[in-house]
């Protein structure tokens, strides 16, 4: 059984780890990018496991060399997006189709409410379980407080 002790959302690589630093996601990027992978920095403020629909910040960003560009975008969505869940994606652009390599948290808002697991009795001895933010009882732009 795995365990999440710090009780924030972990999604894509490096969520049981501390906070990257900047340095240590220009890094990252830059390891992406000489792989030949384009970037995307995605936002959202409903991060649940089966939302994979993120909103994108900007344009994909093919043909960068540099990290900078991909961390001038990142410092962009910060600055606009301050109380939501901040990710970079990769893709492997080199083979004609556009599949996801690299995902990782960079930015969290400051207080994660988390999720409750809801629990459901139907029909003879058969349970139902459903996964539900709590931050999704606000509206949308309002779930996380400015």
């Amino acid at each position: 059984m795995m365990t999440n002790p710090t009780g924030r959302i972990t999604q894509g690589m490096f969520s049981f780890l501390p906070d990257l630093s900047d340095a240590e996601i220009a890094l990252q990027v830059q390891y992406g990018l000489d792989r030949g992978y384009a970037w995307s920095v995605e936002y959202t403020d409903d991060p649940h496991p089966r939302n994979t629909y993120w909103e994108m910040h900007g344009m994909p960003m093919f043909d960068l060399q540099d990290a900078a560009g991909v961390m001038l975008e990142l410092r962009q969505c910060r600055q606009t997006f301050a109380h939501h869940y901040i990710r970079l994606m990769a893709f492997d652009s080199t083979r004609g189709v556009e599949s996801i390599v690299m995902s990782f948290l960079v930015h969290r808002p400051a207080r994660e409410p988390g999720f409750t697991l809801e629990r459901q009795d139907v029909h003879g001895r058969t349970m139902r379980y459903s996964v539900r933010a709590y931050a999704s009882s606000q509206p949308e732009g309002e779930r996380y407080g400015a």
